[in-house]
């Protein structure tokens, strides 16, 4: 589905609307979701069920990719919830039909 060798993404998980919030990067966005629903990795997110794709982001250079996961995360919850909302209002799992 996202297949490309130059390609990077940011990426917004959230527990449920309004919920826990985790940002990463990745160059395979499917498969790094994928991880996450899975559990596939103690942590963070498998502690906290953070697992809805609820933002992201394509870059051509992991410097930029990098870049802006280290500046989103710097921000403040508020401006995260206002980026997530100006283009998923619901808060909708964007990959919640990707694995069937």
């Amino acid at each position: 589905m996202f297949y490309n060798l130059n390609q990077f993404y940011i990426y917004i998980l959230a527990s449920q609307r309004n919920g826990t919030l985790y940002i990463g990067v990745t160059n395979d966005l499917q498969r790094r979701v994928f991880e996450h629903k899975s559990k596939m990795n103690s942590g963070f997110t498998s502690k906290y069920t953070v697992d809805k794709l609820v933002y992201f982001e394509a870059f051509g250079f992991i410097k930029d990719a990098i870049a802006r996961e280290k500046q989103l995360k710097k921000w403040n919850r508020q401006w995260k919830i206002n980026l997530i909302e100006e283009e998923n209002l619901e808060w909708k799992d964007l990959a919640e039909d990707w694995y069937d």
